[in-house]
C-alpha cells in the first residue's frame, strides 16, 4: 500500500522531522511512502477560474502536478502542518484549494482513501485543534476517511508542541504518544479498508 505525506512547512525543521519519522515507521512496516516537502516548491494559489471544470486539469503549471499524481496513486494521505495564525499553513491551504482540479476530473477520485492529520504548534495550545479540523474538513469534502488516535490525548490527530525548536520537539513525549496512537489507528484503517 502507498502512503503520501505532505509536509506543509516552509522550512525543513520540526514538522518535517515528525512526518519523516512517521514515513520511516510506515516503510519499516511494509508501506511504500512518498514525501512531498513544500519547502522551496512553486505552489501558486487557486484562481478559481473554473478552467479545470472544462478542461479537466489545472491551468496553473507548477509543483502541484507532483501532488496531484501522488494523491491519486496513494491509499493513505498524511497532512502535516505547522500551526500558523492558529490554523494550517498557507502552503497547505494552497494544496487544499488546488485539489479542486482533481475533483473536476472525477468527483470520487480520492474517495475511500485514509487520511491522518499532524499539527505542530510553537505553543502547547497554539491552534493544533483548529489545524486538525481544517485537515479533517478537507478529508471529508473529498471522501477521504479521517483517522484519529482515539479519545485520550489524540482526539483529532497527532499534536505537537515544538517551542519553535527541533531539539524541543524531540523531547515532546506527550506529542510522540499522540503520534503513536494515531499512527496505530492509521495503519489499522489501511489494513482493514484498503
Amino acid at each position: 500500500m502507498k502512503v503520501f505525506g505532505i509536509c506543509a512547512s516552509p522550512r525543513l525543521s520540526t514538522t518535517h522531522y515528525v512526518l519523516n519519522n512517521v514515513l520511516d515507521s510506515l516503510s519499516n512496516h511494509g508501506f511504500e511512502t512518498t514525501l512531498f516537502n513544500c519547502n522551496a516548491k512553486d505552489l501558486k494559489p487557486c484562481m478559481h477560474c473554473d478552467y479545470c471544470l472544462e478542461h479537466k486539469k489545472c491551468v496553473i503549471q507548477d509543483d502541484m502536478s507532483e501532488v496531484y499524481e501522488n494523491l491519486q496513486n496513494s491509499d493513505g494521505i498524511i497532512l502535516a502542518t505547522p500551526v500558523q495564525s492558529g490554523s494550517i499553513s498557507a502552503n497547505l491551504s494552497v494544496i487544499m484549494d488546488r485539489t479542486r482540479a482533481l475533483e473536476a476530473i472525477d468527483y470520487n477520485l480520492l474517495r475511500g482513501k485514509i487520511g491522518m492529520s499532524i499539527a505542530v504548534g510553537g505553543d502547547r495550545t497554539g491552534g493544533q485543534d483548529f489545524a486538525h479540523l481544517a485537515n479533517i474538513t478537507y478529508f471529508m469534502i473529498h471522501g477521504i476517511i479521517p483517522v484519529s488516535g482515539g479519545p485520550f490525548g489524540s482526539n483529532l490527530g497527532a499534536s505537537f508542541w515544538s517551542n519553535d525548536c527541533l531539539d524541543d520537539i524531540k523531547k515532546d513525549e506527550y506529542g510522540m504518544e499522540s503520534l503513536d496512537r494515531t499512527l496505530i489507528e492509521f495503519e489499522n484503517f489501511l489494513n482493514k479498508y484498503i
